[in-house]
């Protein structure tokens, strides 16, 4: 089994769809195009122009959208579902029943899906298996790549062992690989790929929820970050993910040939530079500072205060170089079904409404390296879309509530029907 060539197949619709009336922003950078018709056939965009070119063909649902505006379906490249809040991990976690962890883990699937998230990518803390069930149609949730575990250094920001000596991530596996030499990371690397992890996630840098580092701490060296790309090469190049807050650790990552940087907060202008020249993705996840029922640690609380500022300035400077910017919001450390709050914060940072809509479609599709299929609204491509009510232009924060997500389909199927009157 090939675990990132399944990614890309989808359970399609076989119904004929025409969606018209549509104002359509198409995740490739170009601007607004109203009164556009769609045509879907076998799952695909068929047609997508003005509506007096559209092919006269019997279809099984004529949608009017009413000048409505339609985006692709959005992409989240960092997210955790194990949790809804950094209280999940110390708290009910530990207590639930595995069963109802198991279905709490669906619920943020749909909600995740609900709230126009097509396609994500879990960083760590689930099985392969959430994949499949997707894949088979027995839960309902955004197409989806896995991690599988977090791999870092013992010590490092996936070691979660107290002082006391209790570990949680022994009761909550899978979550981490702890790995201190580049055999050994390669051997990490060799059992993540064994349980068919899409994505090889790494800890560069020290973080705000580990219990033993900070956020400036270096994680796993270049040395052990190299020995992971390498081992990953030599299987179909699945993409390297790395956990990188500190300046230094942003730097070995990049050097070590990491495919993105996970939160990026204290990036320097060398860190810039370097991601510029060897085309490394920055997935500067905001919501982490802005989502609500967190519930982090004091001492946590108090790392990620003290980054906030710096992050913000350093951040928008590689907005301002051009770095390629990809949407990740870490849900999971917050609650899930608010993951396009994320395109307001990205603005924040310097993109421009549409630009951040671009870094949730066509530039996300690219770092998870499905945009051949996916990330746009082109003739081709698999008919992930959503519909919304009002300008996201104009006002790119009404994204963040789901309720002006009015529909959303995957794979030229409706997943969620909110419109105002009834398909037909």
């Amino acid at each position: 089994m090939d675990p990132v060539m399944d990614m890309d197949q989808t359970t399609v619709s076989t119904r004929i769809v025409r969606l018209s009336g549509a104002r359509l922003i198409d995740g490739t950078g170009a601007g607004p195009v109203e009164g556009l018709t769609l045509l879907i056939r076998d799952g695909r965009f068929a047609y997508v122009g003005p509506a007096e070119g559209c092919p006269d063909v019997e279809v099984d649902d004529d949608i009017d959208l009413g000048g409505r505006t339609v985006l692709p379906g959005f992409f989240d490249v960092h997210v955790h579902f194990l949790m809804d809040n950094n209280g999940d991990f110390r708290n009910r976690l530990l207590s639930n029943f595995p069963t109802v962890t198991v279905f709490e883990r669906a619920q943020r699937m749909r909600e995740t899906l609900h709230a126009g998230v097509t396609t994500v990518r879990d960083l760590g803390g689930i099985d392969a298996g959430y994949r499949e069930a997707i894949s088979r149609g027995l839960i309902e949730g955004p197409r989806l790549q896995v991690a599988v575990r977090l791999m870092s250094h013992t010590g490092g920001h996936a070691d979660f062992r107290l002082p006391s000596g209790f570990d949680p991530c022994a009761i909550l596996e899978p979550f981490n690989e702890l790995a201190d030499t580049p055999d050994e990371a390669r051997l990490a690397t060799r059992r993540l790929l064994r349980d068919q992890a899409d994505v090889i996630k790494i800890c560069a840098s020290g973080g705000v929820n580990s219990p033993s580092d900070q956020p400036e701490d270096e994680g796993m060296t270049v040395e052990e970050i190299a020995a992971v790309v390498e081992e990953t090469r030599r299987h179909r190049g699945v993409p390297v993910a790395a956990h990188a807050q500190g300046t230094q650790g942003i730097k070995n990552a990049v050097r070590g040939g990491v495919t993105s940087i996970e939160h990026g907060y204290l990036l320097d202008d060398e860190a810039i530079d370097l991601m510029v020249e060897r085309g490394t993705f920055l997935v500067p996840t905001l919501s982490t500072f802005h989502a609500p029922g967190q519930d982090f640690a004091a001492s946590a609380a108090a790392k990620k205060q003290r980054l906030l500022d710096v992050a913000m300035e350093r951040l928008s400077e590689a907005v301002r170089r051009d770095v390629k910017v990809a949407l990740g919001t870490d849900s999971g450390v917050g609650a899930h079904g608010h993951n396009l709050a994320e395109l307001a914060h990205l603005t924040d940072i310097g993109l421009s409404p549409l630009a951040a809509i671009t870094a949730g479609t066509r530039t996300a599709a690219e770092l998870m390296r499905m945009d051949a299929d996916f990330g746009s609204v082109e003739v081709g491509k698999v008919a992930d879309l959503v519909v919304c009510q009002g300008d996201p232009i104009d006002d790119i924060g009404l994204l963040a509530d789901a309720a002006n997500v009015l529909l959303v389909m995957q794979g030229g199927q409706v997943v969620k029907d909110s419109m105002p009157a009834a398909i037909g």
